[in-house]
């Protein structure tokens, strides 16, 4: 190549969104400012909360999950793959089986890296935007991480009950970050108090990364969230630039693409939404 080196493009996530628009804050998975790689979005028609929430989809959403998550690997060349939403982590050995690639559905994905870097009498406290919906995943995070939740170290504090951020989330309304950000910071200034042997916060939800570094200020305790688990496993393919072997890669330039909801669809998939919409 008359003496140039060919260079591999640079790293980037992909990431399956549920079937509902929302107008998502910077920090949000779902706002592609939050990260520091490109990122590409891929909307499964039909895909609602309710089903990752049940861990169930209907043959035909199945389908169009896997063809979602074929779509990023072989179309986009993603990395790795991640979702919208924690509960996800129910179709995390579906998407497992298409790819080779980093599957990581949930947060909860780097909870045994964060374990290990504690003492087994220190706890960890997960936060989630509903602390009901999350305790009967316990039996699959330990079977999908390895990591049995059950155990007195990690603690579970839900904040349905948080002003601006519990009932927002659960109607997929817009959440008002500033409003919210006091309440979440209360309650997790109240679980350090009632858990003091905690070392880590962990933010299952992916709308809580927006206030990890509230909670962090306030706390002074290191914050892992659905943001930190992406950078974490799309690291692995990315160029230092620091030190070792140079120039491989085609540098990053910080430029998000302009990202609309349902962009990535077919056709006959935004024809589906319309009708849905009408109906």
């Amino acid at each position: 190549m008359s003496g140039e080196t060919a260079k591999s493009a640079a790293a980037c996530l992909g990431v399956i969104r549920l079937d509902y628009d929302y107008e998502a804050a910077p920090g949000d998975i779902d706002h592609p400012d939050s990260f520091s790689c490109d990122v590409y979005y891929k909307v499964v028609p039909g895909l609602t909360f309710e089903m990752c929430q049940k861990g169930k989809m209907t043959e035909e959403v199945e389908k169009r999950f896997k063809e979602s998550v074929k779509w990023l690997v072989k179309e986009k060349s993603v990395n790795g793959v991640t979702g919208d939403c924690g509960f996800m982590m129910n179709f995390q050995s579906i998407a497992r089986k298409i790819t080779k690639i980093p599957i990581f559905m949930s947060s909860l994905c780097q909870l045994p890296a964060v374990t290990c870097g504690y003492a087994q009498k220190e706890q960890i406290i997960i936060m989630t935007a509903n602390g009901k919906s999350l305790e009967p995943m316990r039996d699959l995070i330990r079977d999908e991480c390895g990591v049995d939740t059950q155990d007195k170290r990690y603690n579970i504090v839900g904040c349905e009950d948080v002003p601006h951020f519990g009932e927002a989330v659960a109607k997929g309304d817009k959440v008002n970050t500033k409003k919210a950000t006091p309440g979440i910071v209360k309650k997790a200034v109240e679980a350090l108090q009632k858990y003091p042997q905690s070392r880590a916060f962990l933010l299952e939800c992916t709308e809580l990364p927006p206030y990890s570094d509230a909670i962090r200020f306030h706390t002074g305790l290191p914050v892992y969230d659905s943001i930190t688990a992406c950078h974490f496993f799309i690291s692995g393919h990315k160029d230092n630039p620091r030190f070792g072997f140079q120039e491989w890669q085609a540098d990053w330039d910080e430029e998000q693409e302009e990202y609309q909801y349902g962009d990535n669809l077919t056709q006959k998939e935004k024809d589906q939404l319309v009708n849905k919409v009408n109906s």
